[in-house]
């Protein structure tokens, strides 16, 4: 699977209908932001006003903590900004910090320059000038410190580079964004709305970095890039942080459940945030095909065999079925 999600090839492979699938291939909020039963009319019927992309970005700042001297782009979604960055960073190698999300690597390879995949971010190529990094990371939930960051950045700002952390997961695991401790270092940093509100179809996402460069993406991305609805919605989410906070602790809550669930059935979990859990066991494969013919989707990762990881269920009823589903596929194996 290129990205979890997408239930076409469960379906293909295994039958079935939508409805009768446990989707736990993502690591998306089971529990989205409540949807009003209605937007405005204006919503619909109007281009989104310059005062609505004001409102978003104002609440976004807030919610991320996204201090006064840097710039903060809102597009459709993180997936396309991540995908403008080739156009407008230097030229010069880049550096992965990997196993991660395949799509970093994609868009500067389709550029023309394969990143160098890193074993560890400490080891910072001599000549890099661009380097990549998810944090905390997706599937394995690494968290690089904000101080380690800091320093790797400021190497790559005397050298004229640049450092992309990808923070789509930094919402669960508060005090691990590096957005607070940014000064003058060229850092970009991502942030995705969609994962920890369970909007992701709303598809909003957000950069900051330094004006002049978030001045470019901006540009790029021209007049109306968002929806009425997701300038109206995502302005309401980000405002709303009683239902953070308390969201918040609610997935620590249900990962703990989910955890001793896994533990229970034999899986050593290793890795993971509280949208996901990472486990290991040398029948990934034929566990992740045992469980998908109980209707039940995970993910499996194919440079690491013995690897599978489960996004939360979503309640009691859900993490029970997963249980019983479990413990048959254990016979099986």
């Amino acid at each position: 699977m290129k990205h979890g999600g997408d239930l076409s090839e469960a379906i293909e492979r295994f039958g079935g209908t939508p409805d009768q699938w446990l989707d736990l291939s993502t690591g998306i909020n089971p529990h989205a932001y409540p949807v009003p039963d209605r937007f405005s009319d204006k919503a619909w019927t109007s281009l989104p006003a310059q005062s609505a992309q004001d409102q978003l970005i104002g609440a976004a700042r807030q919610t991320y903590a996204v201090p006064d001297h840097l710039g903060l782009a809102a597009g459709p979604g993180t997936q396309l900004l991540l995908s403008v960055l080739p156009q407008l960073l230097p030229q010069g190698p880049v550096a992965l910090a990997a196993p991660t999300y395949t799509s970093h690597a994609d868009v500067w390879t389709r550029d023309g320059r394969k990143p160098v995949e890193l074993s560890s971010i400490y080891a910072l190529p001599a000549d890099a000038k661009i380097v990549l990094l998810v944090n905390p990371n997706n599937p394995d939930g690494q968290l690089v410190d904000v101080k380690s960051l800091l320093e790797i950045a400021r190497t790559l700002t005397e050298r004229g580079g640049y450092l992309v952390v990808d923070e789509a997961f930094a919402d669960v695991m508060p005090g691990s964004s590096l957005l607070p401790h940014i000064g003058n270092e060229n850092i970009l940093i991502l942030r995705s709305f969609g994962k920890f509100f369970g909007l992701a179809g709303l598809r909003l996402g957000f950069l900051a970095g330094p004006k002049p460069m978030i001045a470019k993406v901006s540009a790029l991305l021209e007049s109306w890039c968002l929806s009425g609805p997701a300038l109206e919605l995502g302005t309401a989410a980000l405002k709303d942080q009683a239902w953070q906070k308390s969201m918040t602790r609610q997935l620590a809550d249900e990962m703990t459940d989910l955890t001793l669930a896994l533990q229970q059935n034999m899986l050593s979990v290793f890795g993971g945030t509280p949208l996901y859990a990472l486990a290991g066991t040398r029948s990934a494969a034929k566990l992740h095909d045992a469980l998908a013919k109980q209707r039940i989707w995970t993910r499996i990762f194919d440079y690491a065999p013995t690897w599978i990881r489960f996004g939360l269920p979503g309640g009691a009823e859900n993490l029970a079925r997963l249980t019983d589903a479990l413990a048959a596929a254990q016979k099986d194996l």
